[in-house]
């Protein structure tokens, strides 16, 4: 397989899930300005959408969207816990965080990454931010390891990569500190060590 990444994108999400299944797989780092990869591929023939991730399969089909690349993998190496039985409502809850992850966390923080936002735009994201930050501290209160209770999934691969976004925007997660411990715990991980590592971030 190929993962086309950027770094430090939620695309690290499908990076460190390649890590946890233990996949033999090759990266290919995306200019999504430019619309190029390192290895000098038009990424739009790759994934005509433009943006991160995209898994290339061994049979060369492709795979985008981060929360349904994410499930695939799982549901591929059902022996590494990483998604409960599809069907169940533990599944149901995994999708639920992932679609809350997806829609509303990492859409809030839209505007930081926008060349075109203004000041205020980023006032008003950053109340956003902290609104879902606020609401994801309130499940990490009841003491849980992770999203689904004592075992990682995918939704915390995911979670982690863009709460993870709060370093380089200015806001304090300590604010959160709930939040803060399931974010540090997630990063020892030799999964998200070793995709940081080769992305760049450590």
């Amino acid at each position: 397989m190929k993962l086309f990444y950027k770094p430090g994108a939620c695309s690290l999400a499908t990076h460190i899930t390649l890590n946890e299944i233990a996949a033999a797989y090759e990266i290919d780092s995306v200019d999504t300005d430019a619309g190029k990869t390192s290895s000098g591929i038009d990424f739009n023939t790759i994934n005509p959408k433009g943006y991160v991730p995209a898994l290339q399969l061994a049979s060369g089909e492709v795979l985008t969207e981060g929360a349904a690349i994410l499930q695939y993998l799982a549901d591929n190496h059902p022996e590494r816990g990483l998604a409960p039985k599809a069907g169940t409502v533990a599944r149901a809850r995994l999708q639920e965080y992932l679609n809350f992850t997806s829609s509303e966390l990492h859409k809030a923080f839209t505007p930081f990454f926008t060349a075109s936002a203004t000041t205020q735009d980023k006032e008003k994201a950053a109340k956003n931010v902290a609104a879902k930050l606020s609401y994801l501290e309130t499940l990490f209160s009841d003491g849980r390891a992770y999203l689904l209770g004592a075992e990682f999934s995918v939704a915390d691969a995911y979670l982690f990569v863009v709460c993870n976004w709060s370093n380089f925007v200015g806001i304090d997660l300590m604010s959160w500190p709930s939040l803060a411990a399931f974010v540090e715990r997630t990063s020892q991980r030799p999964s998200a060590q070793a995709a940081m590592k080769a992305e760049g971030l450590i």
